[in-house]
Parts: C-alpha cells; sequence; structure tokens
C-alpha cells in the first residue's frame, strides 16, 4: 500500500490587499479588501513506501503549503490525502506519532538548552525507553559527526551543528514518513554532503519515506530516483529524474580538445552549435540532441581534434530553464 496519497489536493489563501498611502491605510481600518490567491491548484501524486521523492519548484511554487498540509499544519480547501492511512488535518495521535517534519528555516529545539536535554525531552514525549533514546542518540550524533556537540546550548553551535541536531531530533522517534523542507539551507559544501550522505543511508536502512524539498539540485540528483516538479501550485512533471533530460533538454554539450588552435571562424562554428566557451585549443558547444553525430563528425573532419567529450546538460540548468518559463505563484 502506498505510504502517501494525494488526489485534487487545493489551498486557497485568503489575502488582505492594502491600498496604497496613508489614506488607503486609513480606508482598510473600516472597509477591507480581500482577495484569494491558490497556492496549491489540485496537486495529485502518490508515493510507496520507502521511496525517497524530491520535491522541487521555484521560490512560491507551492512546495511548502503542500508538506504542511500533509503534516497536518494547514486544512486543504479541497481535494484528499492520506498519509500512512491517516487523513492529516485530523491530527490523530496514531498519526503524529509515525511522520516528522523539518523545516530548514525553523528552529525546533530549544536555543537555551543544550541538544542532549531536548533530544531527552522528546524521548518523554514520545514514550521511547531511556537506553533506546541513548542508543539512538549515540549512533545519529556519530553519524552526523556532532557527538562532541551534545552538551552545547544551541545557539551557540554553528549553523551546520544546528541542522543535524535538528535532523536528529525529528528522527529520534524513528517515524515511517519524513517532510524534509530545504534541509541543507545555507549549509556549507562539507555539511550538505554529510547530511546527504546520512539521509541516503537512513532511508536504505530504515526504509523511510521521504518527500524532500530543496533548490540544491545535488541534493536532489544524488538522493532522489523519483522527482516531482511543481510550479504555481500544479504539478507540472512527475517521473524519473533521467527522464527530465530526455524530455526537457533538447541538446548535449560538446567539449573537443585541439592539438592546435582550431581555425574556424565564428559565424563557420554557429553553423554546427551555440558556442558556449571557446579558448585557443579548446571549444565547448549546446548541440541538438539530432544533430550531435553529423556534428561531431563534421568537426572531427575539420579540426585537429585531440579529445571529443559528449555530455548531457546538467540537471539543474534544465530545471531552471523550466522555472523560467513561467512566472512563479506562491508558496
Amino acid at each position: 500500500m502506498a505510504a502517501i496519497v494525494v488526489n485534487g489536493l487545493t489551498k486557497t489563501f485568503r489575502v488582505y490587499k492594502k491600498q496604497p498611502g496613508l489614506a488607503g491605510a486609513i480606508k482598510g481600518l473600516f472597509r477591507r479588501r480581500y482577495e484569494s490567491v491558490c497556492a496549491v491548484r489540485g496537486v495529485s501524486f502518490s508515493i510507496e513506501a520507502g521511496e525517497l521523492v524530491g520535491f522541487v519548484g521555484p521560490n512560491g511554487a507551492g512546495k511548502t503549503t503542500t508538506l504542511k498540509m500533509l503534516s497536518g499544519l494547514l486544512h486543504p480547501t479541497g481535494g484528499t490525502a492520506r498519509v500512512l492511512g491517516y487523513v492529516p488535518w485530523e491530527r490523530a495521535d496514531g498519526y503524529r506519532r509515525q511522520f516528522a517534519l523539518l523545516l530548514g528555516q525553523k528552529n525546533q529545539l530549544w536555543w537555551d538548552l543544550p541538544a542532549r536535554e531536548s533530544f531527552e525531552l522528546n524521548g518523554a514525549i514520545y514514550g521511547i525507553p531511556r537506553s533506546v533514546l541513548d542508543r539512538r542518540v549515540a549512533e545519529m550524533t556519530e553519524l552526523l559527526g556532532v557527538r562532541d556537540k551534545l552538551d552545547v546550548v544551541v545557539r551557540e553551535m554553528s549553523l551546520g551543528e544546528r541542522m543535524k541536531m535538528e535532523l536528529i531530533a525529528v528522527l529520534l522517534h524513528q517515524p515511517k514518513v519524513l517532510f524534509l523542507d530545504e534541509p541543507t539551507l545555507g549549509l556549507d559544501v562539507v555539511s550538505q554532503k554529510t547530511v546527504r550522505d546520512f539521509l541516503r543511508d537512513h532511508n536504505r536502512r530504515e526504509h523511510t519515506t521521504i518527500l524532500l524539498t530543496s533548490h540544491y539540485m545535488a541534493d536532489i540528483e544524488e538522493l532522489c530516483e523519483r522527482v516531482i516538479i511543481i510550479d504555481q501550485g500544479a504539478i507540472f512533471f512527475d517521473g524519473r529524474l533521467g527522464e527530465v533530460l530526455d524530455r526537457f533538454a533538447d541538446f548535449k554539450v560538446v567539449s573537443i580538445q585541439c592539438e592546435a588552435s582550431p581555425d574556424l571562424p565564428a559565424a563557420e562554428l554557429a553553423q554546427y552549435g551555440q558556442v558556449v566557451e571557446r579558448t585557443p585549443l579548446s571549444l565547448r558547444l549546446k548541440v541538438k540532441r539530432e544533430r550531435v553525430s553529423p556534428v561531431c563528425k563534421a568537426l572531427l573532419d575539420r579540426l585537429p581534434v585531440r579529445d571529443i567529450d559528449i555530455q548531457e546538460v546538467p540537471i539543474e540548468e534544465v530545471i531552471r530553464q523550466i522555472f523560467a518559463r513561467q512566472p512563479p505563484g506562491r508558496d
């Protein structure tokens, strides 16, 4: 049975629209004007137990709103959703004990307490035996490299250390479903890599169903085989990450290293593709997929080629081009 089933989920907010100037502010005291903003429009998808799925979209696309509805923090305007068989916004106790939500921009630990004491509080809330709690804390702090920070007050930790502690806190009760909203936001590359490795290993060992949003495409590429792309509150794509390239990238990047300076004028090079980079001994061109073979043959005939390399366009660039097609909605 699927862990998450969403059908036609919709969320509309009623937003106050202030009129400009002092006169508008005074009018607003007596007669307010509102408008409806649709943050999520008929979203539908299904996620199997143990899947790790990327949930991608530009700022304002509706990602966080969707996660909040699936966590029971928001009631939808329309549609249905079931997570582990529960309706999230009914806030059943059985459901609250089986999922976790981590918002990368929100702090859940007590800032004026050491992380160890926040973990003990969480353990008491979830009824975790002390021996089990100590073992889980020891294992996860070791994996994330923050074992020596357990007795440091949270506000004195670095951003990377704090985020790792936040991640441990939401996993102490071993949730079956984990919603992650920008878990690596603002972290340095080393901390990002550590968090990604930890999440991959945790998903493999515990078979936790994870729905991950991130603006760092490295997170999505390294962790997720499947990606759901949302734009203006609606699902734009749902499938394997590799299919994004097949469907939306209509060119490849051809890199050529030459024995001597390529003696070709810019006008002639433009016949083969878009020149991305040119140095005295190298060329990089964007070439239409269907023209890659004839273009490579022609360049091999025309240039003193030492090496040639054909690559897919980086997935990050493809996603960015998809997002640029339409203006953003609301998150």
